[in-house]
């Protein structure tokens, strides 16, 4: 195996994914020979293709994909070399019936190893990404490090968010993602304008960014319009490519957010972070990098947690 083609599947959201970068991150360190692939959504796995963690990636949304969901599906010739090239295959898909399995198996004969779909939320003594690397003690793996650090990459010519931070002397840079995967995970907007006012007051010369993405394309238009009023210092970054983000997430002093994935770039950007928790547990969910700092509201109640504590927070670490 030491100089074989291990493949990666993973499909999820920002923040599955990049939990699981720890586990082909330990695969990478233990078989540096040999060469890593993963099969996901294109625009989350470029991530883990721009900072060299894997050789290449290939798009799960291929249509002939489908067949290897469906019990003897008629499989396409060209996924079957793809899938038969592999030495081992690493799934994180949904498969309760094991269709997908079996199907893959009809290509190949080397090992197939079945990781979580979902994280048990019963053992918050292991935390998200230490469950998804527990099936590679199947190949005398075991992750030591439940947290993945991103390498600094140089930006495009056409990576005009980063040339357009880096330009800008303002002094400190605080990103802040006011939203989530989930309503119901978010702070209110109100709040997080009242944080941002209370830091401008501290810092005069600080300039926020924020990020939004689909989950935030109906709300941030309001977000932004408190934003104006309070009359902050601030620029948008929407729909960013997640490659570029980590660049410009690594030129910033501070990152304020909530449980989401954006949150969990900015830890593995070894930003400063900030997260805020409500009704999901940070043992489980936060990430491990040492500069994320949560606070977790009482009783999961995100509308307890007081601005003056967050502020609190983050002067302590823009202080430091």
């Amino acid at each position: 195996m030491a100089g074989g083609k291990i493949l990666f599947i993973r499909g999820g959201a920002i923040g599955d994914f990049i939990l699981t970068l720890p586990a082909i991150q330990l695969v990478r360190d233990t078989l540096p020979n040999a060469r890593l692939e993963v099969l996901g959504y294109d625009s989350i796995t470029s991530l883990a293709k721009a900072s060299s963690l894997v050789a290449a990636t290939r798009s799960i949304e291929h249509g002939p994909m489908a067949g290897f969901f469906v019990p003897d599906g008629k499989l396409d010739p060209e996924l079957m070399d793809y899938f038969s090239s592999f030495s081992v295959v690493i799934s994180y898909l949904y498969d309760s019936a094991g269709f997908f399995r079996a199907n893959v198996e009809r290509c190949r004969g080397g090992d197939f190893i079945q990781g979580p779909h979902v994280i048990d939320v019963s053992l918050t003594d292991q935390s998200a990404a230490m469950q998804l690397a527990k099936p590679l003690e199947s190949l005398a793996m075991f992750l030591e490090q439940p947290y993945i650090e991103l390498p600094r990459r140089d930006p495009d010519n056409g990576d005009a968010a980063w040339k357009k931070l880096i330009t800008t002397s303002t002094r400190p840079r605080i990103a802040l993602h006011p939203g989530s995967g989930s309503a119901r995970k978010n702070w209110s907007f109100e709040s997080w304008v009242d944080v941002a006012k209370q830091l401008q007051a501290k810092f005069p010369l600080a300039e926020f960014l924020i990020i939004s993405g689909e989950a935030e394309d109906r709300s941030i238009s309001e977000f932004l319009e408190l934003i104006d009023h309070a009359k902050i210092n601030c620029s948008h970054l929407a729909h960013v490519e997640l490659p570029t983000l980590s660049n410009v997430l690594q030129q910033c002093d501070l990152f304020l957010g909530h449980d989401s994935g954006i949150s969990h770039l900015a830890g593995a950007c070894a930003l400063p972070s900030l997260l805020l928790f409500g009704p999901t547990c940070p043992q489980l969910w936060a990430p491990k990098n040492p500069a994320v700092r949560t606070i977790q509201a009482p009783k999961g109640d995100l509308s307890r947690i007081k601005a003056e504590q967050v502020v609190k927070n983050a002067v302590e670490i823009l202080s430091t």
